[in-house]
Protein backbone atom coordinates (compact mmCIF):
# COMPACT_ATOMS: atom_id res chain seq x y z
CA UNK A 1 0.00 0.00 0.00
CA UNK A 2 1.45 3.33 -0.90
CA UNK A 3 0.94 6.34 0.97
CA UNK A 4 1.83 9.44 0.54
CA UNK A 5 1.17 13.59 1.28
CA UNK A 6 1.21 14.54 -2.10
CA UNK A 7 -2.06 14.73 -4.14
CA UNK A 8 -1.09 11.38 -6.66
CA UNK A 9 1.49 9.04 -6.87
CA UNK A 10 3.78 10.06 -9.32
CA UNK A 11 3.52 7.77 -12.82
CA UNK A 12 0.43 6.52 -12.08
CA UNK A 13 -3.15 7.81 -12.69
CA UNK A 14 -5.97 7.71 -10.16
CA UNK A 15 -8.56 5.93 -11.47
CA UNK A 16 -10.64 5.86 -8.90
CA UNK A 17 -11.52 8.01 -5.28
CA UNK A 18 -12.85 5.67 -2.90
CA UNK A 19 -13.18 7.37 0.14
CA UNK A 20 -11.65 9.54 3.15
CA UNK A 21 -10.22 7.26 6.10
CA UNK A 22 -8.85 8.00 9.11
CA UNK A 23 -7.25 6.96 12.42
CA UNK A 24 -6.56 8.09 15.64
CA UNK A 25 -3.95 6.88 18.37
CA UNK A 26 -4.78 8.33 21.89
CA UNK A 27 -1.54 7.74 23.99
CA UNK A 28 -0.96 8.19 28.28
CA UNK A 29 2.47 9.51 28.89
CA UNK A 30 3.75 8.47 32.37
CA UNK A 31 4.58 10.78 34.64
CA UNK A 32 8.22 9.24 34.78
CA UNK A 33 8.65 10.60 31.62
CA UNK A 34 7.09 13.82 32.35
CA UNK A 35 9.62 14.00 35.57
CA UNK A 36 12.53 13.38 32.81
CA UNK A 37 11.80 15.96 30.68
CA UNK A 38 11.17 18.88 33.05
CA UNK A 39 14.95 17.64 33.14
CA UNK A 40 15.34 17.87 29.90
CA UNK A 41 13.82 21.18 29.28
CA UNK A 42 15.70 22.50 32.19
CA UNK A 43 19.43 21.21 31.17
CA UNK A 44 18.17 21.27 27.61
CA UNK A 45 18.14 18.32 25.00
CA UNK A 46 15.76 15.53 23.26
CA UNK A 47 12.92 13.76 25.75
CA UNK A 48 13.26 10.17 24.06
CA UNK A 49 10.44 8.95 26.30
CA UNK A 50 8.17 11.60 24.00
CA UNK A 51 10.02 10.92 21.25
CA UNK A 52 9.48 7.27 21.34
CA UNK A 53 5.42 7.93 22.20
CA UNK A 54 5.24 9.83 19.14
CA UNK A 55 6.90 7.32 16.91
CA UNK A 56 5.27 4.72 18.37
CA UNK A 57 1.66 6.37 17.72
CA UNK A 58 2.72 7.53 13.92
CA UNK A 59 2.99 4.03 12.88
CA UNK A 60 -0.28 2.93 14.50
CA UNK A 61 -2.37 5.46 13.39
CA UNK A 62 -0.52 4.85 9.22
CA UNK A 63 -1.25 0.88 10.02
CA UNK A 64 -4.76 1.48 10.73
CA UNK A 65 -5.10 4.02 7.50
CA UNK A 66 -3.59 1.20 5.41
CA UNK A 67 -6.32 -1.29 7.09
CA UNK A 68 -9.10 1.07 6.12
CA UNK A 69 -8.00 1.35 2.73
CA UNK A 70 -7.30 -2.16 2.00
CA UNK A 71 -11.08 -2.60 3.80
CA UNK A 72 -12.37 -0.35 0.59
CA UNK A 73 -9.91 -2.48 -1.45
CA UNK A 74 -7.42 0.79 -2.48
CA UNK A 75 -4.04 0.88 -4.17
CA UNK A 76 -2.75 4.06 -2.33
CA UNK A 77 -3.76 6.73 0.14
CA UNK A 78 -2.89 10.17 -0.97
CA UNK A 79 -3.09 13.52 0.36
CA UNK A 80 -2.39 12.23 3.68
CA UNK A 81 -2.10 14.59 6.83
CA UNK A 82 -0.38 13.48 10.84
CA UNK A 83 -1.45 15.94 13.33
CA UNK A 84 -0.50 15.79 16.57
CA UNK A 85 -1.83 17.45 20.02
CA UNK A 86 -1.01 17.02 23.44
CA UNK A 87 -3.08 18.01 26.36
CA UNK A 88 -2.30 17.55 29.70
CA UNK A 89 -0.44 13.97 30.28
CA UNK A 90 -2.13 12.65 27.03
CA UNK A 91 -0.69 12.32 23.26
CA UNK A 92 -3.53 12.32 20.26
CA UNK A 93 -2.27 12.03 17.17
CA UNK A 94 -5.15 11.83 14.01
CA UNK A 95 -4.34 10.83 10.62
CA UNK A 96 -6.33 11.22 7.43
CA UNK A 97 -5.92 10.51 3.67
CA UNK A 98 -8.20 9.55 0.31
CA UNK A 99 -8.24 6.08 -0.59
CA UNK A 100 -7.84 5.53 -3.74
CA UNK A 101 -7.62 3.53 -7.23
CA UNK A 102 -4.82 3.38 -9.16
CA UNK A 103 -4.34 2.55 -12.79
Amino acid sequence: MILTTGPGVEGRSITEYLDLVTSQAIMGIRVTKDIKSIGANIMGGRVSGYEDEVKKAIVDVKSELVEAAEQLGADAVVAVDIDLESMNNILLVMASGTAVKLG
